[in-house]
């Protein structure tokens, strides 16, 4: 069984958006149907519906935290303080590793203009850069999901 940071990369490579592969990479971790993780992180790629802004596999990476660690019910503070912790955790780990958790800064140009979209694209920004930020962002929430405690 491969490790989820390269499901992840392999499932954006097929064309999915960094969102949907880091959140289906842990699909069955989780207890979530792969199909229906690909249709709810449907529209966080490209910085949340290619606005640029948080960067898709951090919400993906997101996702995969609030399934773990959040409760039903909206009086249990312990999941919810456990769940704030995991997802400072990841986005520390993420940003000392990458400098941001926004699409934009992390590409270096703004996707959500037609200009810097087609630039990202004539660039190859989509297949040098972003496998990166997919498998980062699965390997450190793989990581946070298996330290004791």
């Amino acid at each position: 069984m491969n490790p989820p940071s390269q499901t992840a990369v392999a499932t954006f490579k097929q064309g999915f958006s960094c969102s949907q592969a880091v959140l289906s990479a842990f699909a069955p971790d989780i207890g979530l149907d792969r199909n229906l993780a690909l249709r709810v992180a449907g529209g966080f790629g490209g910085g949340m519906g290619r606005t640029a802004g948080t960067c898709g596999a951090v919400t993906g990476a997101l996702m995969v935290l609030g399934m773990r660690f959040a409760s039903l019910d909206p009086a249990d503070a312990n999941a919810k303080e456990a769940t704030y912790a995991a997802v400072g955790e990841f986005l520390r780990r993420f940003r000392e590793r990458h400098g941001s958790t926004v699409c934009k800064e992390l590409l270096g140009c703004d996707i959500s203009t037609p200009e810097g979209l087609a630039g990202a694209r004539a660039r190859g920004l989509f297949a040098t850069q972003c496998p990166t930020y997919v498998a980062d962002a699965a390997a450190i929430t793989e990581a946070i999901l298996s330290a004791p405690g």
